[in-house]
């Protein structure tokens, strides 16, 4: 999908009108007396009010492990701390990293209405063998996390056009546990084009998670048709979380840093973005970064 271009944009029926981009620009804070660091900003009408910076906890991510949980339990209890000193309030964690345990354990001591906590199941197409009740996996790992809700809970990794209509069993599912106050919002993480289009027009979608930065690294699209659908998404009062900011590790020089930064926060339709952070100095950094930038735009 990477050569997608505006009239294959326009063919999928997501928009009819041309000039569909919304302009990115540096979303409202929301000021919050006493906190530190990083400022909040709304995730579109899902109505959560989350720190613009998340430690996601996936790099090199799968079967139950992360670069991040492979820190241990005390070195990782350690970083998100140190998160959460910086005034980092939102937490990206995923079934398939092992990581709901590790920041269940970090949050314990903390307030957990103050933590917007993120996760996201693996999921098999409607008819898979073995296919679990959703409530049975919520309860797992709630259980492994130590939490009573999830803030929000996204299928993991939709890579096709369809996921709407063959993880049905999920998003009946997800739907049950909004109704019931287990889960706040539900929404999807994308890695094609087709399945992005789709998430911006899904009336089930609260929050998106997309692949996104100024170099076209490890992305479904140019960064201009990917901006054009997270537009839409934007006008359809989706959250926009941005992912892969440095292209999984592609673009980490400290100039590419701070244009990733700096396209994110004054140019792309997202809300907020997570990082993998794997130490304390890559944590600096990105706030001292991102505080910067943010209070420059408002000038």
């Amino acid at each position: 999908m990477i050569n997608m271009n505006r009239r294959k944009f326009i063919k999928t029926g997501v928009a009819g009108l041309a000039g569909i981009t919304v302009a990115g620009g540096i979303s409202a804070a929301v000021h919050l007396p006493g906190e530190p660091g990083i400022d909040k900003v709304k995730l579109g009408n899902s109505g959560l009010t989350v720190s613009r910076l998340a430690m996601g906890t996936g790099s090199v991510g799968g079967n139950k492990a992360s670069n991040q949980t492979r820190l241990g339990m005390d070195k990782f209890v350690e970083l998100a701390r140190h998160a959460y000193d910086c005034g980092i309030r939102f937490y990206d964690t995923a079934d398939s990293y092992g990581s709901v345990p590790y920041i269940g354990e970090a949050i314990q001591s903390l307030p957990r209405e103050n933590i917007t906590w993120l996760t996201k199941i693996w999921t098999s197409p409607d008819g898979s063998p073995n296919l679990q009740p959703v409530g049975n996996i919520l309860d797992r790992l709630r259980k492994e996390g130590q939490t009573e809700y999830f803030d929000v809970v996204l299928l993991h990794c939709m890579m096709q056009a369809g996921w709407s209509n063959d993880r049905k069993h999920y998003i009946e599912g997800l739907s049950r546990a909004k109704e019931d106050g287990i889960v706040k919002a539900v929404g999807v993480s994308c890695h094609s084009y087709d399945a992005l289009v789709e998430a911006a027009e899904s009336p089930w979608v609260d929050v998106i998670m997309a692949r996104i930065n100024p170099f076209q690294s490890k992305m479904d699209g140019t960064p201009e048709s990917i901006n054009d659908v997270l537009g839409l998404a934007r006008r359809n009062g989706k959250g926009i979380i941005a992912m892969k900011v440095f292209g999984e590790g592609l673009n980490v020089k400290d100039d590419e840093r701070e244009q990733s930064f700096r396209y994110l926060i004054t140019e792309a339709n997202v809300h907020c973005m997570t990082l993998g952070l794997e130490n304390m100095l890559q944590m600096d950094d990105a706030v001292e970064k991102v505080k910067r930038i943010v209070q420059t735009a408002r000038k």
